[in-house]
């Protein structure tokens, strides 16, 4: 299913409208700004997505220019509208990055020698490393995720077990119907729905920054870059020391905010070969051992707890897992009885 026709489904692009509504753009609870002023809205807009220029292309044209949003830790989650037709410049920024996807509406991108019509099945990623310029549709609304660059670089370096010598850059147009970017978008619309609800996944530190790690991770595999090369090379063999300190390491410090990366990080080895390592000596990955122990380490919770005083959920968020319906099956698979049953027992 593409991605416009998911938002639709849930209420957030309306069918038949060249323009969006207010209450129709995502996270209508978090208004950032509403304004018909120009300047307002250049000055507004540039303090979350960086500065930029910005001209109405019909002097008669009447600018209605709505953003909501939420920021989390190094990703901020934006829908934005200008309700006509307008031209955007961009300037070089080594702060952000940004990936727009259309809702309604297209938009003209050209950045370099690079050149692409964005549309609900074609999303624009913006390095902003070079000048650039978009030229939105009257009927054009996105969403946009915006990543932290040094988060993302650090990620990265995770990832390769090296440190990125030239500045990350990605290829302009991502294909939204490739099964590897739906993955990336299933993610970011979960943190979507999250934030819209008031979801309690967004208040656990382990959920949250186990989200937003994928986020990075999914987008750097999914979409081409100057380091795609390097993250899809051979990895080098680890040493059955490093498999095992990054064992008693889950061990001690399931109970943090711990990914992968971080693991991978602290014995000395790239996040990849690591993940080599555990699939050879193990038969297993990472992820999955993590997920055991914390799967262990709930169930020792919820038969000393009283029902009375906590929830499955609870105890589920605390453990780092962010899809309850995936934990409660893998639990019972391992345990042969739900959570429920462990807690009322």
């Amino acid at each position: 299913m593409c991605h416009a026709r998911q938002l639709r489904e849930r209420g957030a692009c309306p069918l038949g409208e060249a323009k969006m509504a207010e209450h129709s753009l995502p996270f209508a609870a978090h208004q950032r700004l509403h304004t018909h002023d120009v300047d307002e809205a250049r000055k507004r807009v540039g303090n979350d997505l960086g500065d930029h220029g910005l001209r109405p292309v019909n002097p008669e044209g009447r600018l209605d220019v709505r953003m909501n949003g939420v920021t989390l830790d190094g990703i901020g989650l934006y829908s934005l509208g200008y309700g006509t037709e307008v031209l955007i410049t961009p300037q070089p920024l080594d702060s952000y990055l940004l990936v727009e996807m259309p809702l309604t509406g297209a938009a003209e991108v050209s950045h370099g020698r690079e050149r692409i019509t964005a549309t609900p099945e074609l999303a624009a990623v913006l390095s902003l490393t070079r000048p650039m310029c978009m030229r939105w549709s009257p009927g054009h609304a996105s969403l946009i995720a915006r990543f932290d660059r040094a988060a993302l670089e650090a990620h990265l370096a995770k990832l390769m077990g090296r440190t990125p010598r030239r500045p990350l850059t990605f290829s302009l147009g991502m294909d939204l119907t490739r099964p590897p970017v739906r993955s990336w978008l299933s993610v970011v619309d979960l943190l979507r729905r999250e934030a819209e609800t008031g979801g309690a996944m967004l208040e656990q530190p382990i959920a949250l920054r186990q989200l937003e790690g994928l986020l990075m991770t999914q987008l750097l595999l999914a979409q081409p870059s100057n380091y795609s090369d390097a993250l899809a090379g051979g990895q080098p063999r680890v040493a059955p020391t490093a498999v095992e300190r990054a064992v008693d390491l889950i061990e001690a410090r399931a109970a943090e905010p711990l990914t992968v990366e971080e693991i991978a990080e602290a014995v000395g080895v790239g996040a990849r070969a690591l993940q080599e390592g555990f699939r050879r000596q193990l038969e297993t990955t990472p992820t999955s051992y993590l997920r055991e122990v914390r799967l262990d380490r709930v169930r020792a919770e919820l038969t000393v707890q009283d029902p009375g005083a906590t929830t499955v959920t609870d105890v589920a968020y605390r453990w780092g897992f962010v899809h309850l319906g995936r934990f409660a099956l893998a639990y019972r698979r391992r345990f042969g009885e739900s959570p429920s049953e462990t807690l009322r027992r």
